[in-house]
């Protein structure tokens, strides 16, 4: 688009999502927690006041020890995408009629949301980076350079600034990442780290409501602009999801770093090929795609496209084959 043209589709999607504050305020009120009563990452660590503390501290690591290695890398990995919140809130509040006052302090639903969303968000990588720390299997200095050039890195999830878009893409994202973390705790669990297994379902249990909210407000955005909706949906699919961890290797010594880690987590089975295909699957019958009517020409075509791309991708998650060797990274 030319300087100074007028994207007549994205002033709607604002429109349509200005309409949208008053559930989002709602959201923010019942679909999370209040400070006060929220889990902290201190209600899973050692009190280190405690005289014990030591000995429960040896206890971690012992039960840390029978993690397997890819299994404990697949798990920083997560953490390390849990940890570039800073990125993810600058993304939130730069799409287009989600912060019109562009202020923090604003008391608008969508960014009283950004800020509470990702506070609770927070919580994630503070526990899941201190449990690493003291299992001592953890090259940590290696854990917070590949942190601080994530960061620094930014992040980009290819939206266009459409808000539209950014709905459909945190809606498969949080369950993504929810998925990740209950197979993580599965394996855990299987290894004997049943603290380890607790903290990866409580952290998915958050990104559960997370993902409840953000399939809440693009189904209300469905029933408002059901062709916009269709063809944003279609838009996103299209360019396929990018992962907010994407540029975790970018400028350091290891370029490949998140390519070893996805291979990880293809081949333990934490989060697939037949995951993004089920994702996908899911978002389509969660937000009825094949019974939504009145569409114009171009969103009925993206209704085609919609309907039948869970089995393509599908069939394409059957030919992946897993690697027989993965690169491990971040261990002592």
């Amino acid at each position: 688009m030319k300087s100074g043209e007028i994207n007549y589709e994205l002033e709607k999607n604002m429109e349509v999502i200005s309409q949208l504050d008053s559930l989002v305020s709602d959201a923010v009120e019942n679909m999370l927690v209040d400070p006060e009563e929220c889990w902290q990452p201190s209600d899973f660590l050692p009190d280190l006041s405690n005289p014990e503390a030591l000995e429960d501290i040896k206890l971690l690591k012992q039960r840390a020890e029978g993690i397997p290695d890819t299994v404990l890398t697949s798990l920083i990995g997560n953490m390390i995408t849990e940890e570039a919140l800073p990125s993810y809130q600058t993304y939130f509040n730069l799409l287009e009629g989600i912060n019109e006052d562009r202020s923090l302090v604003s008391p608008s639903g969508w960014v009283r949301w950004s800020k509470s969303w990702t506070a609770e968000e927070n919580r994630h990588g503070d526990l899941l980076n201190k449990y690493l720390y003291l299992t001592g299997r953890v090259d940590m200095g290696a854990v917070e350079r590949t942190i601080h050039r994530l960061i620094a890195n930014g992040f980009d999830a290819n939206t266009d600034a459409d808000p539209y878009q950014a709905m459909i893409y945190t809606s498969f994202q949080e369950r993504a990442t929810k998925i990740s973390h209950v197979n993580t705790g599965k394996l855990a669990d299987k290894a004997g780290d049943h603290v380890l297994s607790r903290i990866c379902k409580t952290i998915a249990g958050d990104e559960a409501r997370h993902e409840k909210a953000y399939k809440t407000f693009m189904g209300r955005i469905f029933e408002i602009d059901p062709s916009g909706a269709m063809v944003a949906f279609e838009k996103m699919m299209r360019k396929q999801i990018v992962m907010p961890a994407v540029l975790m290797g970018e400028g350091g010594n290891r370029p490949n770093l998140y390519k070893d880690f996805s291979e990880i987590t293809q081949k333990v089975g934490i989060y697939t090929g037949w995951d993004y295909a089920r994702i996908i699957e899911h978002l389509v019958e969660f937000w009825k795609i094949e019974a939504v009517t009145g569409l114009n020409d171009l969103a009925a075509k993206a209704q085609d496209y919609l309907s039948n791309l869970a089995d393509r991708y599908m069939r394409l998650a059957d030919r992946i084959k897993a690697p027989d060797e993965v690169k491990l990274a971040w261990l002592k």
